[in-house]
């Protein structure tokens, strides 16, 4: 009976992985929950506003992780973001989105955050 429980928790998790990696934010709806919250502080406090902290959150780490990994294996990173940390504030977060042609919204979070550390944190070729 126990394997049967870990098993399905086990299948749970691993289908609320698959669900999450699949349902990827793009700039287009960032823009479009950013635009409906508040411009103040209460923005972090409301679902939407976590919703949006947790996908920033969750895109940096995958972009960090991938030039870890680039480093460990030997290869140069497209970017090399400092350990101080990426330098991102919320306003330029989002000036940077909104500096994006509306034909390029529909990329995701995570790969506008890439493209802005290959042009803001290059490494020395």
């Amino acid at each position: 009976m126990l394997r049967l429980v870990s098993a399905l928790g086990l299948a749970f998790l691993l289908s609320l992985f698959a669900t999450t990696a699949a349902e990827a934010m793009t700039v287009r709806e960032f823009l479009s929950i950013a635009d409906r919250l508040p411009q103040n502080a209460t923005a972090a406090l409301r679902p939407d506003g976590r919703r949006l902290i947790n996908e920033v959150s969750t895109s940096v780490h995958a972009v960090k992780n991938a030039q870890f990994a680039d480093e460990r294996a030997g290869r140069q990173p497209d970017y090399c973001i400092p350990a101080r940390g990426t330098g991102i504030t919320p306003e330029a977060l989002i000036a940077r989105f909104r500096a994006l042609p509306q034909n390029r919204r529909d990329i995701t979070v995570q790969q506008a955050i890439r493209e802005w550390m290959i042009e803001r944190w290059p490494c020395g070729g």
